[in-house]
């Protein structure tokens, strides 16, 4: 008798020990699948914080539509012509009077410089040197120079030095003008001279340079540039003051 009844309860043992296997089987699953899933959650945390740019706290991807500050500076040139050797006033020189003020000018903006020079040289002394510009100027010549700017287009600003000759701007100046498009470049004069300031050369140049702005130059006498450089640099930074550049 109790073999019959032990016969007849061990099927629904065998039952019920097998559903309880299958629930532990999905639970386990399921806390497999949990453990998982915040592991790969704790991941990707890791893997953005670990790609991101602690220079670039808001991320943002460089494109071609963002412009930095250096793409939007104005470029700025100082170009000048300028001689040494006798000069009125002053003697012998190593380095010419307006040269002199075309590099203060260019340290304290930080500017890039060109110095127009004429293929031919001026004779040293000062007297033929007179002479040989005023045939030229006479002739309204326009002597070859020594170099060239390629990259003349990417400049926004020029500021334009020359010694005062006659009440004008020496020739190879007119050479440099005429050699790059001015259109939309903000011109601004300077020059040395011998008691004349800038003359007309100003309006010359407002009439020469179609489509540039020419502002208001500054004159400083050649022997001041030479031989007082300390009020020279006074009057060069008072004017970069009020032109604020």
């Amino acid at each position: 008798m109790k073999k019959r009844i032990f016969a007849l309860l061990l099927p629904l043992m065998m039952l019920f020990t097998f559903t309880a296997c299958t629930d532990n089987g999905q639970a386990s699953n399921g806390s497999t699948t949990n453990n998982t899933s915040q592991q790969n959650s704790s991941t990707e945390k890791n893997d953005s914080s670990d790609t991101s740019d602690p220079t670039n706290p808001e991320n943002i991807t460089p494109n071609d539509s963002v412009n930095t500050d250096t793409e939007n500076e104005s470029k700025i040139l100082v170009a000048f012509f300028s001689r040494a050797d006798e000069n009125y006033g002053v003697g012998y020189i190593e380095k010419g009077n307006t040269h002199i003020i075309a590099d203060m000018i260019a340290e304290e903006i930080g500017a890039d410089s060109f110095e127009i020079v004429r293929v031919t040289p001026y004779p040293e002394e000062y007297d033929a040197c007179t002479d040989e510009a005023q045939q030229e100027k006479n002739a309204n010549a326009r002597p070859e120079l020594t170099a060239e700017i390629e990259n003349f287009g990417d400049y926004d600003t020029v500021f334009l030095g020359y010694p005062n000759w006659w009440g004008d701007m020496p020739m190879p100046v007119y050479t440099f003008l005429e050699s790059y498009d001015f259109s939309g470049k903000t011109v601004i004069p300077f020059c040395t001279h011998a008691g004349s300031g800038l003359s007309g050369t100003v309006n010359t140049l407002k009439s020469k340079l179609n489509g540039a702005t020419v502002l208001d130059g500054l004159a400083i006498a050649g022997t001041t540039a030479q031989n007082d450089q300390d009020n020279a640099k006074t009057a060069v930074l008072e004017w970069l003051g009020e032109l604020d550049i």
